[in-house]
């Protein structure tokens, strides 16, 4: 697992950076190398110079072991500064990655997965695949290459001692190894709950206006802390596991000192090692405790690692659904005739339209009404092929939408909801956000189309004005407005409009709708309302219930029918339903 997950961020580095790589973990292996070299010198130092009486090699040796432990230095602030250049890289081009493939994930994956959890993929995820490739990785090569180069010098100077310091080794392994399996599951529950806390503090800032519009600040601030407090919990269940095994290993690493100086005293005395020898054994005798000491801290941070990488990995290599097939066909442009054929849609196991049947020619206006929840929206849905139908048909122009190419297809569909989401740009710049071509007059001419021209006049930067997230400073009807101006901005071949005026009063409508009428290019408009004002002159009204078409006519058939959109005309004007016609 680890390893897929160590080829998978190599093969994510440039090639250049990939090759800095190498340099830096041969930098750390020579570094181990040159780790050897003063402690052999300090046996010279001794035998040869301090026990001889014997002056004349002093400085040069002092001299080699300065001009060393410089060397090593040196080399390895320059592998870190390496190290540190391929990890940014690497996060570099991972964030860039998943963000591309984000942009063309489909619903169903936003639908699955939740903001503060995607959040935390792209930014403490990440950070730990950085953070391996800049410090994990060179710790493990330092620790291994430092044990094993210190074991084969220690050999070749008295392998006896050496042979007594292995003994250890193996009991080290069995910890690690138990360590290992015990401190993995509890990584992956840490994170769960980092994305839990995340999600939830996502949640609240996004609604800061409910939360204060309802009070609930208390509410808010008792289920973060709770969200907080499972967070922590997880934290100190992976502490308690590593100290549970901390004593063990620092025990064992304190024998193998305890060994060197209590064997290596025994072994002078019965003149089997000089003093210059064992001099070197206590010298590297840390090169082989503290590789040790740091394998219970390396395996805390390799599972980390490995449940970070494994929940990016997850994120990259995830396909949506809804791509263009492999019989998409090219489109010049879109006329907007609009065909639904037997059209049934299921989510989850849950039906939610059933043998959906009807046809809006190119440059005619469709209504829909019907109860909240009746599946209005998701004909919108499945015409943008934000979802696949189950069963049936939707054709625009004749062709299969699955047969369209998704960014043809959703280019010629200008859409303005309810639910306005404006970016934090300029008032130009989120009308023109379909068409970064709009010259400023053509931006005006449309903001003037959907009645936003005035109000946005008046703003203190006009058209340059920064408008906040998700279009905080406007009011409900003004966002909705500049939403509507952004849609008929790309000059659809079908202009959806859900809701688009239900927080504007009668005589913004009937102006917008007047404006719609005689828009400077030909479509087809689709709009989802629950005001007769809104629809009336459509020529097509659909009635959906419960996820089925009820009624369909124009505005004189349906009040003839006496069902659900002549109670609605009754209802809204005020009329005795055997009055109304």
């Amino acid at each position: 697992m680890i390893r897929k997950q160590i080829k998978w961020l190599i093969e994510n580095m440039d090639p250049k950076y990939r090759k800095l790589q190498v340099v830096a973990l041969c930098i750390c292996v020579a570094s181990c190398v040159l780790l050897l070299v003063n402690p052999a010198l300090s046996r010279r130092l001794i035998d040869d110079v301090i026990i001889a009486r014997n002056p004349d090699p002093l400085l040069p040796i002092l001299a080699v072991m300065l001009a060393v432990k410089l060397g090593r230095e040196g080399s390895r602030y320059l592998m870190v500064m390496l190290m540190e250049t391929d990890s940014q890289n690497l996060v570099f081009n991972l964030r860039k990655r998943l963000y591309e493939k984000m942009q063309y994930n489909d619903m169903r994956f936003f639908d699955n997965n939740r903001t503060g959890d995607l959040m935390t993929r792209m930014s403490a995820d990440l950070d730990w695949c950085r953070h391996f490739m800049s410090y994990i990785n060179y710790r493990i090569i330092d620790a291994v290459c430092t044990y094993l180069f210190a074991m084969i010098y220690l050999f070749t100077v008295n392998w006896k001692l050496t042979l007594l310091l292995t003994v250890i080794t193996p009991a080290l392994l069995v910890i690690s190894k138990v360590l290992r399996k015990n401190v993995r599951p509890r990584f992956v529950f840490m994170r769960e709950k980092l994305s839990e806390m995340n999600t939830a503090a996502q949640e609240n800032i996004a609604g800061n206006r409910v939360v204060k519009s309802f009070a609930r600040e208390e509410y808010e601030k008792e289920r973060f802390e709770e969200r907080n407090a499972a967070f922590m919990e997880s934290h100190l269940k992976i502490n308690r596991v590593w100290l549970t095994f901390f004593p063990m290993i620092e025990l064992l690493v304190n024998a193998i000192q305890l060994v060197t100086v209590f064997v290596g005293g025994l072994f002078i005395i019965r003149g089997e090692i000089t003093p210059g020898e064992l001099a070197v054994f206590t010298g590297l005798s840390w090169a082989v405790s503290n590789p040790m000491r740091e394998l219970g801290t390396l395996i805390n941070d390799l599972q980390r690692f490995s449940t970070s990488a494994a929940k990016v990995m997850e994120l990259f290599y995830n396909k949506p659904e809804i791509t263009d097939s492999d019989e998409a066909v090219h489109h010049d442009g879109m006329k907007g005739d609009i065909e639904f054929r037997d059209v049934s849609f299921s989510m989850e196991g849950k039906s939610i339209l059933r043998d959906v049947s009807f046809r809006a020619p190119a440059g005619s206006t469709v209504a829909v009404m019907g109860p909240t929840g009746s599946g209005k929206t998701t004909l919108i849905h499945l015409l943008a092929r934000f979802y696949d139908v189950t069963e049936g048909e939707v054709l625009v122009d004749g062709c299969d939408v699955r047969n369209w190419k998704l960014q043809e297809l959703r280019g010629g569909i200008g859409t303005a909801t309810q639910d306005v989401f404006l970016f934090s740009d300029t008032v130009e710049g989120n009308i023109a956000f379909g068409d970064q071509e709009l010259t400023l007059e053509e931006v005006k001419d449309f903001a003037t189309r959907a009645d936003a021209a005035e109000f946005i006049e008046h703003l203190p930067e006009g058209y340059d004005t920064i408008i906040g997230e998700r279009g905080v400073g406007l009011s409900g009807g003004q966002r909705q407005r500049i939403a509507l101006a952004r849609a008929m901005a790309v000059r659809p071949g079908i202009l959806v409009m859900d809701d688009t005026t239900s927080a504007v009063d009668s005589e913004t409508e009937q102006y917008i709708q007047d404006q719609l009428r005689h828009l400077p290019y030909e479509c087809t408009k689709f709009i989802i309302a629950q005001r007769i004002s809104s629809m009336r002159d459509a020529d097509l009204i659909l009635v959906v219930e419960n996820g089925t078409i009820t009624e369909r006519g124009t505005h004189e058939e349906l009040l003839e029918k006496r069902g659900y959109y002549w109670q609605t005309y009754c209802l809204q004007y005020g009329l005795p339903m055997k009055e109304a016609m």
